[in-house]
């Protein structure tokens, strides 16, 4: 992973990236589909010429600029699920779009639950939320970025990686949601369990289907998907998370680079 250590207003800090790094490697399997294109430098000029007129011959060495164009849903790597993700309205309000959401519920003091002992499809629930908060000796305050650790991101380059994480149910997503945490993390493919656990436990009477997420058409939340790099935190707390979205109109979510920063 990459860790840097940087001086920010005369504080010395460790910097832990907790981005996935997408690439084309995964795109042939990857639930939200991708395609990045390269353009290198030996290829540009003649693009370039093609496009704005510009002489093939004003570039030294015949070599241009490098660029690339990527083809991909904003639910693609890591990135932050706005609360229209869930559904178009929230207690009768439309609900926030991805350039909506404040920058305050972005950046804040996290918190990593580990839950990577849990099998593939478990349901993390409200009491082991609870229970993993006593372990840790840790009250949640508003505003805490909850982080859940699977680390099924280090599978994250084979085909059904997608299927083999628990996931928080409603009860443990509103435990957190109540408390004032406004925005939660997992190192999978998604803060609910996989597709195949939902539907195993729907029924007519009880749906179980996309519960943590439908949690928010009523409760205001967003979360972070695909984190990586979880089990590097030095500690459970103590540290700063910040992960600004990309600020792309009217959208249900935006890529992320999600960093965490810990003093040294």
């Amino acid at each position: 992973m990459m860790i840097e250590t940087v001086f920010i207003a005369g504080q010395e800090l460790r910097v832990l990236d907790l981005s996935d790094r997408l690439d084309n490697a995964t795109a042939e399997f990857e639930p939200t589909p991708h395609q990045i294109r390269y353009l290198t430098p030996d290829k540009s000029p003649e693009v370039i010429k093609e496009k704005r007129g510009i002489p093939v011959d004003v570039w030294p060495n015949g070599l241009g600029w490098s660029s690339e164009i990527t083809t991909m849903p904003t639910h693609s790597g890591t990135h932050v699920d706005a609360p229209s993700h869930y559904g178009p309205r929230i207690d009768g309000k439309p609900a926030r779009t991805i350039d909506q959401v404040p920058l305050r519920w972005c950046m804040s003091d996290g918190v990593v639950l580990n839950f990577s002992q849990a099998a593939p499809g478990y349901g993390i629930t409200a009491a082991d939320v609870e229970k993993k908060l006593q372990e840790i000796t840790y009250t949640l305050k508003p505003f805490d970025i909850v982080l859940i650790r699977t680390d099924v991101s280090k599978r994250f380059k084979e085909a059904g990686y997608e299927n083999l994480h628990p996931g928080l149910t409603r009860a443990a997503t509103e435990y957190l949601v109540d408390r004032g945490v406004k925005l939660i993390g997992i190192d999978a493919w998604g803060l609910d369990r996989p597709f195949d656990a939902m539907l195993a436990d729907t029924n007519h009477s009880e749906s179980r289907f996309w519960e943590a997420h439908l949690l928010g058409r009523e409760k205001e939340y967003c979360q972070i998907e695909k984190l990586c790099n979880l089990a590097d935190l030095p500690e459970s707390s103590g540290f700063t998370v910040l992960a600004l979205p990309v600020k792309l109109a009217d959208a249900s979510a935006g890529w992320s680079r999600v960093v965490a920063l810990v003093q040294v």
